[in-house]
């Protein structure tokens, strides 16, 4: 069976979260993967972006999504986070569009009200309504890989559809388009065996 997968990224320097989560029809979704990927405070800045950008690199590889969902950077009186978390966004667009994978931004008060249908809910509010969503036994955690799970969730119920585009951003010809898919099935289905064995 042809799943939608959507990957979610919540964008930061220190932990960047993702989530991974595939459509199960209607309002229905399975959590496959949450998680973050770290890079020390202590490192220069161009060693903490390169060790995101490797991680990124290595989730859109092992997990194969059909889209990429990336919260969008709001102001915050912090200059130095916004742009830490700005850097963390361009390269999670840049990782999907190198690959041909559509991508999409929403912003935190989007993400809240596609869970919880209210734009101001708090985080335990939003990981109280990913466990019942998802019917998970509990909150993924940390905090940063279950913000990725919902933005992934916000993505699939509210993003539009899926438009194949090329590296360059224009539309792939069907034939692109057809291998990319191909490309992420056989992944999954490699996935599918491992987890058997």
């Amino acid at each position: 069976m042809t799943t939608f997968r959507v990957l979610g990224v919540d964008p930061g320097l220190t932990r960047c979260g993702i989530g991974v989560v595939d459509a199960l029809g209607g309002r229905r979704a399975r959590l496959v993967h949450a998680g973050v990927i770290q890079s020390a405070s202590d490192d220069p800045l161009d060693q903490r972006l390169l060790a995101i950008a490797q991680g990124l690199r290595a989730a859109l590889e092992e997990f194969g999504p059909d889209t990429v969902a990336v919260e969008r950077v709001f102001s915050q009186n912090n200059i130095s986070t916004v742009m830490g978390t700005a850097q963390v966004s361009g390269i999670a667009l840049l990782e999907a569009a190198e690959r041909g994978i559509p991508a999409a931004m929403h912003t935190p008060s989007e993400v809240k009200a596609a869970v919880t249908g209210s734009g101001r809910a708090d985080k335990k509010q939003i990981q109280a309504m990913l466990v019942k969503l998802l019917g998970l036994d509990a909150a993924p955690k940390p905090a940063d890989a279950a913000d990725a799970v919902a933005i992934a969730l916000t993505q699939l119920w509210r993003g539009p559809g899926p438009v194949a585009r090329d590296a360059s951003g224009g539309a792939r010809t069907s034939a692109q388009a057809v291998w990319a898919r191909a490309e992420r099935e056989a992944r999954r289905a490699r996935e599918r065996s491992t987890s058997r064995h």
